[in-house]
């Protein structure tokens, strides 16, 4: 299964910066055969990624969408107007909107349909507290989380998904999960996608790692049987270190 690894640069970056970026690591490019890369800017600098690596291998992503296809919703963005810009990914559920902006999993559902209804990939994270995995809960959390998002989805639906294994305890913090752990967490969101869309279904999905992700552990979570790439947040804001991140990934998967 092809890995998948996204940039995620939440609000940093101007356009400006944008265009640097994209033009620093399209010159690597030759060099990522085997890995599907993509770049989630800012809303304000998608334009500009997107005219940049259009002739590329290089995939664009959203951040977030709204769940209507328009409306009286100021500030807000639509999937039809993320896909009228080349976007093909948006990150949906992300555990900065849900413990910091306070999204529910209701929300994310509909955000999840909406993603799919305007033919984007939606990129649907899931994890646990520090506190949620102390105290053991950390599958019952992702199950739910799971269910939730999905229930309106049929099962060819959900074959369209990635799902990102972000524990929140690991995010931004410098302190990134076992691998083992990752891969026991990425198993258990196999199992209970099976169990909710059917082992056909299940076949097509990839599921990331994210938290504190960099060049010198990327590649023992890569090499982790359920783990198919990564989610990227601070080593991905300079195109260097985003070059030698996925060099060592696609390494770890060819060794």
């Amino acid at each position: 299964m092809e890995l998948i690894i996204a940039a995620n640069w939440k609000m940093h970056k101007t356009t400006g910066e944008t265009s640097d970026f994209c033009r620093a690591i399209l010159k690597e490019e030759k060099l990522f055969s085997g890995v599907e890369i993509l770049i989630c800017p800012p809303y304000t600098s998608l334009p500009a990624a997107a005219n940049i690596i259009v002739d590329s291998s290089l995939k664009l992503g959203a951040q977030d969408l709204h769940w209507e296809k328009e409306g009286a919703f100021t500030g807000e963005i639509s999937g039809a107007m993320l896909a009228d810009l080349g976007v093909e990914y948006v990150l949906v559920g992300h555990s900065e909107r849900r413990h910091i902006l306070g999204e529910d999993n209701n929300r994310i559902s509909s955000k999840v349909k909406a993603a799919l209804d305007c033919g984007l990939k939606p990129i649907l994270c899931v994890g646990e507290t520090e506190a949620e995995r102390e105290a053991g809960a950390t599958n019952e959390v992702i199950e739910e989380q799971l269910i939730s998002a999905l229930k309106a989805l049929s099962a060819g639906k959900i074959g369209d998904l990635v799902v990102a294994y972000e524990p929140v305890w690991a995010i931004g913090t410098g302190k990134a999960a076992l691998p083992s752990d990752a891969e026991a967490a990425c198993l258990f969101i196999t199992e209970a996608l099976q169990n909710i869309a059917g082992p056909e279904t299940v076949k097509k999905t990839r599921i990331q790692y994210g938290g504190s992700v960099k060049e010198g552990n990327i590649g023992s979570f890569v090499e982790q049987t359920s783990i198919h790439g990564a989610l990227v947040g601070g080593a991905s804001l300079k195109a260097d270190s985003f070059s030698k991140l996925v060099h060592a990934a696609r390494k770890a998967v060819q060794s």
